[in-house]
């Protein structure tokens, strides 16, 4: 696949084009997005992904064209798991609803820039060691296996990067408007509203240590790897008020990525044993016994897990959700409980 220099430059034209949206239209006046214009914004995000895969097809073929929706699809569900960890984020720095926005395109953009790094690496070792898929696949099931034992119900930890910045820097002890810094007393503090902006950020990298190596299964073109990562990166600010109330309702889903990265793994695992050239492995041949997954049916693979995955969900996770009342104490009215995400 031979990208132009146009070609690259239209997509980072296209992507600076949605941030500065979010930011002139959406982030620039705080407020708190209602679930019309979210959705809305959603579509539209979704839409010029998918728009973007019309390209593809047009400028290099339906191969390629597979290739990128595989990887979209893949990233995108695997950022709607990045959701549970920012709703813990946001619920642990008691972040203002309409401050959210703001913390989340800037965490976006923090991490679109880390994965750009992850992703150009990441095609320098695949295009000098192809044994590196025998880790790449090995590390994808093992993080199928941690996958199924998550827990969404931890609580938030802050990693070594916040840690440091606080140790580093004063922090107010609260929200100063949506100020990222303030002057105290002549000095320099920093806010929570930036300490949380650094936390969607450096959470999103350790998903990158998974989503990266998964779309490598999938394409090894670094132009369609970007585009996807970043199209899923860039839809997920809106897509976090959408599906923010229905997140407990999605109570399979870890199941449903465990698969999804389960079938990478195995794929990445087959395609270095077909292009196996280490002398420990079947003397060092290729092992072709068991055929390598195409990149179309590696797409219906991926969309019938998510499809029976959420089905399911929303057809039978409500009973795992209900609990029974606890019965009134003798003598008192029982007092209504509010629903987690009631305003």
């Amino acid at each position: 696949m031979h990208v132009e220099p146009w070609a690259w430059a239209a997509l980072i034209l296209v992507i600076a084009a949605m941030m500065a949206i979010d930011f002139f239209g959406h982030v620039r006046k705080a407020h708190e997005p209602s679930l019309k214009e979210a959705s809305i914004w959603s579509a539209c995000y979704i839409s010029v992904a998918l728009l973007f895969g019309l390209f593809v097809l047009w400028q290099w073929g339906s191969g390629f064209a597979v290739q990128y929706y595989s990887g979209y699809i893949t990233e995108e569900s695997l950022s709607v798991d990045n959701l549970f960890v920012f709703v813990l984020i946001m619920s642990s720095f008691a972040v203002p609803r309409k401050y959210q926005q703001k913390v989340l395109l800037v965490g976006i953009i923090i991490a679109l820039a880390l994965r750009t790094v992850f992703i150009l690496l990441g095609a320098t070792v695949v295009s000098n060691f192809s044994w590196v898929f025998y880790i790449f696949g090995a590390f994808l099931i093992y993080t199928a296996i941690t996958q199924l034992k998550s827990n969404d119900d931890e609580e938030f930890k802050e990693n070594l990067l916040l840690r440091l910045t606080r140790r580093v820097f004063p922090t107010t002890d609260g929200y100063v408007g949506g100020k990222l810094t303030t002057h105290i007393d002549g000095k320099r503090h920093i806010t929570p509203l930036l300490i949380v902006m650094i936390a969607i950020g450096s959470a999103d990298l350790l998903f990158a240590v998974d989503s990266i190596p998964a779309i490598f299964g999938l394409t090894q073109e670094v132009y369609l790897i970007f585009a996807a990562n970043a199209f899923s990166l860039m839809g997920l600010r809106q897509l976090f008020f959408v599906i923010d109330g229905l997140l407990d309702r999605l109570v399979y889903l870890n199941y449903g990525l465990a698969a999804i990265l389960a079938f990478i793994g195995g794929k990445l695992v087959l395609h270095a044993l077909h292009t196996n050239d280490r002398s420990f492995i079947n003397g060092g041949q290729p092992w072709e016994v068991i055929p390598e997954p195409t990149t179309l049916v590696s797409l219906v693979v991926i969309i019938g897990i998510l499809v029976v995955t959420t089905v399911t969900s929303l057809t039978f996770g409500r009973k795992r959700l209900e609990k029974p009342d606890p019965p009134p104490v003798e003598g008192r009215g029982a007092s209504p409980v509010g629903d987690r995400y009631t305003q």
